[in-house]
């Protein structure tokens, strides 16, 4: 029995959409849908389903109700664009069924797709998430999907542990290749899109304090900055290039950048932004332990001495030993399509 698979791709940042085109990318011969708010660069044979911002938009007012129900993260009363939003994706479940959905991430959309009897497949993050509205999205999924290795989880080995399929670690890196030759002393720094304690400001102060090193910013630009070791090359399609150069990159412990970086078996200074559920803090003690790699607090920021930093990471082997894998991605195809196979042929049959 055929079945659409659908993902619904988080707005936050650019890792949510990267990681499903990855996904969709191994899934051949099936119609694929995209729903999520503001998509871009999503791949031409993709359907996708624009929804509607669920924030307040001009002079409407939230939470008009006393009390948020521990049941959700985010269910504000009052919003248009929730109720549009919600139209939309219980029309699509409607007419595109049968239908796998995939959420990275929402409980509130897990929750949603299986009240309209929409069976799930819920993206596993890091971080703290054994809150209610998380083991009950993690219950009602058919499967959990954790994109990194399981040497990499922290946490209880409880039923969610059980209920979880780690694929490895998959970046947009993989399979690509670079000029293969490090160059002595070249730093690359990664700025994210879902905000960072890593500013113009900083960077230019590394610099100086580093003085003998080469830095190669990408992700933003600093029109009128006057140091002279700093290249910036703002937004870039293909970073390989510039990365295959670098010795040493230094970066946000969110879930993509620690990908590609393990994928270019780089050494690593990694910085954890405060996020939802610990989310970075908690990637980052999961990689700490490992040589060539750093975990520095941005509190802890302004008092390093960066030159030392980097002379004694410089000196040591990058050990992102286990944390890649090349079959993830197949890995997570293999049981997408298992799962829907399965659900719907006994549909089929009963």
């Amino acid at each position: 029995m055929s079945f659409t698979i659908a993902f619904y791709v988080h707005h936050h940042g650019s890792g949510h959409l990267m990681r499903c085109l990855q996904i969709a990318s191994a899934l051949k011969g099936y119609r694929i849908i995209f729903m999520g708010t503001g998509l871009q660069h999503v791949d031409p044979s993709i359907e996708v389903i624009d929804l509607p911002s669920d924030l307040p938009e001009g002079n409407e007012q939230d939470d008009i109700s006393s009390m948020l129900p521990d049941s959700f993260h985010y269910a504000p009363t009052g919003l248009k664009g929730i109720r549009d939003r919600t139209v939309i994706m219980t029309s699509v479940f409607q007419r595109s069924y049968p239908m796998l959905l995939i959420v990275d991430v929402s409980v509130e959309v897990t929750l949603l797709a299986r009240l309209c009897g929409i069976p799930t497949i819920v993206m596993r993050q890091h971080g703290i998430r054994t809150d209610l509205p998380h083991l009950l999205a993690y219950q009602s999924a058919e499967l959990l999907l954790a994109p990194f290795s399981d040497s990499l989880y922290r946490g209880a080995k409880d039923w969610a542990y059980k209920k979880t399929l780690f694929s490895g670690g998959f970046s947009r890196l993989d399979g690509l290749s670079g000029s293969g030759e490090e160059r002595r002393g070249h730093v690359g720094i990664l700025i994210g899109a879902g905000g960072t304690s890593i500013d113009i400001q900083l960077i230019e102060k590394i610099a100086v304090q580093a003085e003998g090193y080469t830095f190669h910013v990408l992700g933003c630009r600093a029109e009128h900055s006057s140091v002279a070791n700093i290249h910036w090359h703002g937004k870039v399609e293909n970073p390989l290039t510039i990365l295959s150069d670098c010795g040493l990159l230094l970066g946000n412990t969110g879930h993509n950048t620690v990908m590609e970086v393990a994928a270019l078996n780089k050494r690593f200074i990694g910085i954890p932004e405060e996020r939802s559920f610990a989310e970075q803090e908690e990637k980052a003690a999961a990689i700490a332990e490992r040589s060539g790699i750093r975990i520095i607090q941005p509190e802890d920021l302004a008092g390093q001495d960066w030159k030392n930093v980097f002379d004694e990471l410089s000196a040591e082997q990058a050990d992102w030993n286990g944390v890649i894998d090349e079959d993830a991605l197949s890995n997570i195809a293999q049981a997408i399509i298992k799962t829907g196979t399965t659900l719907f042929n006994n549909q089929l049959l009963r």
